[in-house]
């Protein structure tokens, strides 16, 4: 049976989270809250599954309480349940150990899907913050040397590396020995090597060719 702790103020969304958990075959509500002080005690009397939790609680905010929960509880997961999505939010929640986040916006299916999720220890987000999370990984990592190079850079960076001369590559290629020598001078100021023996080590770190 997968048990689960409701808590939010707003009892007509407690109610249509308990309907929604109710008429689940193999699903129980172990437990409602509306204090975000209260629900650290009830999850550690009723061990649930996953909390359903929103982020705006009075007496304590649901980020507070996703650290609590675990902190001691570690085997429960936590689902924000919230109106919030702006990045702090969101990044907020996830720091505190939240393993999903779905927007009331979000319908019946959703809710489902991610309890579902957090039943068997995934992650579930709604598509909006899903959307949110892949933006920063991109633009926040750091880059890989060879997001800079242009396709015909790397066409020519993977023949210089097997060992082909600029003549050789220009033939391959269909393109002019000065275009190569053009090319070839992009990508290895790109890669940050001065050598052909710099930048073959450089083409096997980042698989351009292999060892």
């Amino acid at each position: 049976m997968l048990r689960v702790l409701i808590a939010d103020d707003h009892e007509i969304v407690r109610r249509g989270v308990r309907d929604v958990v109710e008429n689940h075959l193999g699903w129980e509500v172990c437990g409602e809250s509306c204090h975000g002080s209260e629900v650290l005690a009830m999850a550690q009397e009723q061990r649930p599954n996953v909390v359903v939790l929103d982020v705006s609680l009075p007496g304590l905010n649901g980020i507070a309480v996703t650290r609590q929960i675990r902190h001691a509880l570690p085997a429960t997961e936590v689902l924000l349940f919230t109106m919030h999505d702006d990045d702090e939010t969101v990044a907020g929640g996830l720091a505190a150990g939240a393993r999903g986040y779905l927007l009331k916006s979000e319908g019946e299916t959703q809710l489902v899907a991610a309890i579902s999720a957090l039943g068997t220890h995934r992650p579930y987000f709604s598509p909006a913050v899903a959307e949110m999370l892949l933006e920063a990984a991109v633009h926040e990592r750091k880059k890989s040397r060879l997001e800079s190079f242009t396709l015909r850079e790397l066409e020519v960076a993977q023949l210089i590396a097997e060992g082909g001369s600029n003549k050789q590559i220009a033939r391959r290629l269909g393109i002019s020995i000065k275009t190569v020598e053009s090319h070839r001078a992009a990508a290895m100021r790109k890669a940050g090597v001065r050598t052909a023996a710099e930048f073959v080590r450089f083409a096997i770190k980042h698989n351009l060719i292999q060892a």
